[in-house]
């Protein structure tokens, strides 16, 4: 399997899928975003693929669940019958995948089904680098420190915005509960320090003023969605994407309503008891 790097920093296409999954693993958690092109899966194919990464763990949004297999949620803007087959404008704002959960995600993996004709990128930004960058007076500040989150995106919260937390209804929200994660967070595979989830679910800060805590997780997200710590990916038809949620915020692109995009996806919990 060999590996074409698609920045300097982190990111990676591999040639093919290697038959020995240790070579994928290792790949993986090198380049924190892993690209195979132009591949043909079926769901179960897919599903079958993804288990290696960890144990799948269904998204709270269930009526987009794939029909065959729940582990898979539907992304897409395409209606049938007036109706819509899947998740349209997910995700789209700097966030990190399940940190609202105790036990957060370890991979997420989306294979393109549909592609539209402009737009539809995914943004990455490296979460190690970020940390790695800042002043030793601010890493001395977070150390120890905890942020409080919650299933939403702490910068929008209008239930009628595109960029607002994909909405839940009543019975899913009843399944939502704060959860603490660390705002400096050693990776549980690779032992190094990255900026966990400080855009997205992270609302308030433990023994912290709102105001203050707020404004100290602004002040990280605006310094760690930078330029330089980026990675732009643009989709083609069956490219699978798999990325570590551990070390990277990612951020869905808007595109036009009219413009068919579809995904599946596929999000792999990290180790733990529940």
């Amino acid at each position: 399997m060999r590996l074409r790097k698609l920045t300097e920093g982190f990111g990676a296409e591999a040639d093919q899928i290697s038959a020995d999954f240790r070579e994928v693993w290792d790949a993986f958690f090198a380049s924190q975003v892993l690209v195979f092109r132009s591949q043909r899966f079926s769901p179960s194919q897919f599903l079958r693929f993804a288990k290696q990464f960890g144990r799948p763990e269904p998204h709270v949004i269930d009526q987009f669940h794939h029909p065959e297999h729940a582990d898979i949620l539907i992304l897409s803007n395409v209606q049938q019958d007036g109706q819509p087959i899947g998740l349209a404008d997910a995700g789209t704002y700097f966030h990190t995948d399940y940190s609202y959960l105790a036990i957060p995600a370890r991979a997420t993996l989306l294979y393109s089904i549909e592609v539209p004709k402009k737009g539809g990128d995914t943004l990455f930004a490296n979460q190690y680098a970020a940390y790695d960058d800042l002043p030793a007076a601010m890493k001395q500040r977070l150390e120890g420190l905890i942020a409080l989150h919650h299933y939403g995106n702490r910068d929008d919260q209008d239930k009628s915005s595109r960029t607002v937390a994909s909405v839940l209804n009543q019975d899913q929200e009843k399944k939502m509960a704060w959860v603490r994660h660390p705002i400096v967070r050693r990776h549980p595979v690779t032992g190094r320090k990255a900026l966990y989830s400080v855009s997205g679910s992270s609302f308030r800060v433990e023994g912290m003023p709102d105001d203050e805590a707020v404004d100290l997780l602004d002040e990280l997200k605006a310094h760690a969605t930078q330029q330089k710590y980026q990675l732009r990916l643009k989709y083609g038809v069956g490219d699978i994407v798999i990325w570590d949620n551990a070390s990277l915020l990612h951020s869905a692109t808007l595109t036009d309503p009219e413009d068919p995009r579809t995904l599946w996806r596929i999000t792999v919990k990290e180790e733990g008891k529940s």
